[in-house]
């Protein structure tokens, strides 16, 4: 009668613990489903160098409803020390893991080999603990592509609560960032089932067979070659330590697809930090740092667009017909409303100027007559035009929108209509317009390209896991720029006038095609001397025949060009324009040119503005 009583309740146990009934003989072994993890897909550069790849890893798991609560204690405390931690550390996961009994908890990963084959075959003095065989992502790049890339990390519980109907697990790894987190679904892949058979501690004693199989996930191709990367990489880590600055970012994109060629930002970080389990005092050292390494700087950062925004101004005021290539406004050392000044940024002024030449000399009084004709409104109108005020719709997490400031915005957001000097600000990139790195780059390449705005991708191809395009790369136009073909015309060659009238010093020296447009966008507190701060941007583009050899006159005219890009280096301040010059060196390690055009003298920390406030 006792050893029948005793096979019931085994029997009545397993069934609680939601194993199947009929177990083998003895009532010592019970079978229960388990699932089985799917592969993670890989994430190839558009070369096809693998940038990831799925190490092998020991994982210790305690699953509480196969450890005794009496024999807890002892379980964790010998647990502790064959993991160098400590029994409040595991009790702390224990406790806070899942919200289910039957859940296995990973206590500790990256467990090394010897102690994970101790704790295996300790099965009697270790109920209910398990090891398993876990994959973890390395990133093959270093911190090159993190801000691309991203990484994977534990599942929060509130991530958990709200991804468990979906199939994830309490301790799942999941994509954090980058394409990542945003292509998590196919990168995942489907988990499978598998029947176990257990003994009566609940220790795995054999797979019993498949249910389900698993589906592994798809891989992801970029379009970004590694070899372009680190070749933007250079150039900006070259200005930036030559300036002595510790913030910038440079976003590279093919103008006929929406491409991203590059996009470099800096300072980041590894990912290897987070997917192996970052420490307290690494990820306080990240969140500390007042250059915010975890921020994508070219999609999450907002600054004033600064000069490059004259390509806004400048379209609307020829496509509204205020102005025409040949009528000219006297570009004067200020203008005055009221009792302030807006002072020209050169302090003198150059007298009539046409369109071309306005935009050549980056002429503020020039762009704050025209403004104030076009009108704030209208402004926005043609900023929205070429992307401004709006996320890009990259597929990259925590994009930032920007801000395009309208009548109705500024009542909104302050109660009050918008100033004149607010419209003069407005037309020269200031006051409250912010902007991304990216959407500078994508505004330029529309204008490259003959006036198409695409949406901006960083995923060329999703692989199936057979290797088959599971879907190939497609551009996708956001709108086509409201503007006739020789508005755009027009702004390709006044782009081109910033390089042939050395505004960007000896930029035209180059045996290239380059067009562009330099900016500064002011910034914070005045300082004693009642000079503001700034930072520098550069905006451009290459036509396709870029050689001069092919292109004796530089003609940008056609919408054929090749690349497209923007720089921006922060808080600058030096005598010269960090950015240009950062350009300058990219085009000159993208097109292999020997001789070296770099001003470094121009890096010199320094207030270009000082004694012309």
């Amino acid at each position: 009668g006792l050893t029948l009583r005793l096979s019931s309740l085994q029997l009545a146990g397993g069934e609680a613990q939601g194993v199947a009934p009929g177990a083998p003989a003895g009532g010592t072994r019970l079978t229960a489903l388990e699932p089985v993890v799917s592969t993670r897909g890989l994430i190839y550069d558009r070369a096809g160098r693998p940038l990831v790849e799925n190490v092998p890893t020991f994982t210790v798991r305690v699953r509480p409803a196969d450890l005794p609560l009496s024999r807890r204690p002892d379980v964790v405390e010998r647990l502790a020390g064959l993991l160098d931690t400590t029994p409040a550390a595991i009790n702390a996961t224990l406790d806070a893991g899942t919200t289910s009994r039957f859940d296995a908890i990973a206590i500790a990963r990256e467990v090394p080999e010897a102690t994970a084959r101790l704790i295996a075959e300790d099965g009697l003095t270790l109920p209910g603990v398990e090891v398993t065989v876990e994959p973890r992502r390395d990133y093959l790049s270093g911190t090159l592509m993190t801000q691309i890339v991203g990484y994977t990390g534990a599942l929060s519980p509130e991530g958990y609560t709200e991804l468990k109907d979906s199939g994830y697990l309490a301790d799942d790894r999941i994509g954090k960032a980058g394409v990542e987190l945003v292509y998590e679904k196919e990168l995942r892949g489907v988990y499978g089932t598998q029947r176990v058979e257990k003994d009566g501690t609940g220790r795995t004693i054999r797979v019993v067979g498949t249910e389900t199989p698993p589906t592994a996930g798809s891989s992801l191709v970029l379009t970004i070659d590694t070899k372009e990367q680190k070749l933007a990489e250079k150039a900006l880590l070259w200005g930036l330590q030559r300036a002595g600055l510790t913030r910038g970012s440079m976003v590279v994109l093919n103008p006929q697809t929406g491409e991203v060629l590059a996009m470099v930002s800096y300072p980041t970080y590894d990912a290897n930090l987070f997917s192996r389990g970052i420490s307290d005092a690494d990820f306080k050292k990240l969140l500390d740092n007042p250059d915010k390494p975890l921020i994508n700087h070219a999609i999450g950062d907002i600054q004033p667009p600064g000069s490059t925004y004259k390509l806004v101004t400048a379209t609307a005021g020829l496509a509204d017909k205020i102005i025409s290539t040949t009528s000219t406004l006297l570009s004067k050392p200020y203008v005055q409303l009221g009792t302030t000044k807006f002072w020209e940024w050169n302090r003198q002024g150059w007298g009539p100027l046409n369109i071309l030449e306005g935009f050549a000399h980056s002429s503020d009084t020039f762009f704050y007559q025209l403004a104030n004709q076009v009108g704030i409104n209208r402004l926005a109108f043609w900023a929205r035009q070429f992307g401004y005020g709006s996320p890009t719709g990259i597929d990259l997490p925590n994009e930032a929108k920007g801000l395009v400031p309208t009548e109705q915005w500024k009542m909104d957001t302050f109660g009050q209509e918008v100033y004149g000097g607010e419209v003069l600000q407005a037309g020269i990139g200031q006051g409250y317009d912010l902007a991304t790195v990216l959407q500078v780059a994508n505004a330029y390449a529309a204008l490259a390209n003959g006036g198409t705005l695409y949406q901006p991708q960083v995923v060329r191809e999703i692989r199936a896991p057979d290797g088959t395009v599971a879907r190939p790369f497609e551009p996708k136009v956001i709108r086509k720029i409201k503007a006739s073909a020789s508005v755009m015309t027009t702004m390709r060659k006044a782009a081109r006038q910033v390089v042939t009238s050395r505004h960007t010093y000896n930029l035209v020296d180059l045996p290239i095609v380059v067009a562009g447009k330099t900016g500064t966008s002011e910034f914070g507190v005045r300082d004693k001397n009642g000079v503001l701060p700034y930072s520098h941007w550069f905006a451009g583009f290459v036509p396709k025949n870029a050689w001069l050899k092919d292109n004796p006159t530089g003609d940008v005219s056609k919408p054929d060009s090749q690349l497209a890009f923007a720089v921006f280096t922060y808080d600058s301040r030096t005598l010269g324009n960090v950015a240009t010059e950062v350009a300058k060196y990219y085009l000159q390690l993208h097109f292999g040119i020997k001789e070296d055009f770099r001003l470094p003298e121009l890096l010199k920390r320094t207030n270009f503005y000082q004694g012309r406030t």
